[in-house]
């Protein structure tokens, strides 16, 4: 029978017994029992040292934040919009401008008919040749009553000297008695004539010294009448009132008649331009106003704009609705309000900021000014 040799299991001696092999001895390519321990620890030793260290630093970042930061996804872009319409009623003529169109101030957006105006100032430039012919009759009748006074003037002196012969003759019994009143009565008559000329002459000067020819009432009256139909006429043309571009221009039809003061068109401006977040009231304990904001855009994922917090709103949103909470009631239930905070967009987005856009509104509340701009002055003693 052939002996065999099993390195693992031991060697065999003399006898054939199975000598099992010594705590030294080892099998190339194994390793021994300490060794094997020794790696573990430390992989297990550096895991418990490694693992508390990330976790104390993580959590302290968010604590040192904790409070910096305050958002609200109740937040839209906003733009300043001009309704507008014209101050005189009539029918469009014409139209100028389309849907979302760009325009500047003073460009032309519609047309009405001018026809009932131009009649208008037709009217007014009459009234002016009117007070103007009014006044030429002052004018004349002024420089007549001069020589009407003159007149009486004569005839009272005339009168006055008949009265005299009269007197002589009556009294030598040359002159009847009725002969002599009569002459009396004509001196009557002729000092009466005298005082009405003076009279006209007086109420003429008077009315033609009052400011002058030209600040006459009629001709005053006239020239503001013809004003009103200038401007009237004027108003015919709608023009933009700012810089912007043009909405709910669908309403200026050609044909339509418009009411005077009803808003046509719409301006959406493109010089203002904002965000207005409306913040939990919990969320203004350190909010300043000038502290950096960012904002979000749903419709742009990938763009982040700087801002700042410009004002803070002086009363909550329910305060300005159209029908405010009523709280005195019994069954009164606390309700976290809402506080309109507008942010200055400081950075130019690439892209356009159509109003009414969703955004998410961060503000870094590190930054605590001294005093805040809208802080509300101090009660009176």
């Amino acid at each position: 029978m052939t002996e065999s040799f099993n390195p693992v299991e031991g060697e065999t001696d003399e006898s054939g017994a199975i000598e099992p092999l010594a705590e030294t001895d080892s099998v190339p390519g194994t390793a021994t029992e300490p060794e094997k321990r020794k790696a573990p620890l430390w992989r297990r030793m550096g895991l418990l040292l490694v693992v508390p260290l990330l976790l104390l630093g993580i959590g302290g970042y968010f604590w040192l934040i904790s409070g910096r930061y305050v958002s609200t996804d109740n937040a839209y872009v906003q733009r300043d919009m001009v309704s507008v319409a014209s101050p005189v009623s009539g029918t469009i003529v014409a139209v100028h401008v389309t849907e979302n169109q760009q325009v500047q101030r003073g460009d032309l957006l519609f047309e009405l008919d001018d026809r009932p105006f131009r009649v208008a100032l037709q009217q007014a430039n009459a009234q002016i040749a009117e007070a103007r012919v009014q006044i030429a009759e002052l004018q004349a009748r002024s420089s007549g009553t001069q020589g009407d006074i003159t007149g009486a003037q004569a005839n009272l002196t005339f009168a006055e000297r008949n009265l005299a012969r009269y007197q002589s003759l009556m009294d030598r019994g040359f002159l009847s008695r009725v002969r002599y009143d009569d002459a009396v009565h004509e001196v009557a008559e002729a000092r009466e004539r005298l005082a009405n000329a003076r009279a006209e002459a007086q109420s003429a000067r008077a009315a033609l010294a009052q400011g002058g020819i030209s600040a006459q009432p009629a001709l005053q009256a006239a020239l503001a009448a013809r004003e009103a139909a200038l401007l009237n006429l004027e108003y015919t043309r709608v023009r933009a009132p700012a810089d912007g571009y043009v909405t709910q221009a669908d309403r200026a039809q050609v044909g339509s008649i418009i009411v005077g003061g009803v808003p046509v068109v719409t301006i959406v401006r493109s010089d203002a331009l904002w965000v207005e977040a409306n913040f939990k009231e919990t969320d203004l304990t350190n909010m300043f106003v000038g502290q950096p904001a960012e904002i979000e855009f749903d419709a742009y994922p990938d763009i982040e704009v700087r801002g700042h917090v410009a004002s803070i709103g002086v009363g909550t949103g329910s305060e300005f609705s159209l029908l405010p909470a009523q709280n005195a009631s019994g069954n009164w239930v606390k309700v976290t309000q809402r506080v309109p905070v507008r942010i200055a967009i400081d950075s130019n987005p690439g892209r356009p900021l159509i109003a009414g856009l969703s955004v998410n509104a961060i503000v870094d509340t590190r930054e605590r000014p001294a005093r805040s701009e809208n802080a509300p002055a101090a009660a009176p003693r």
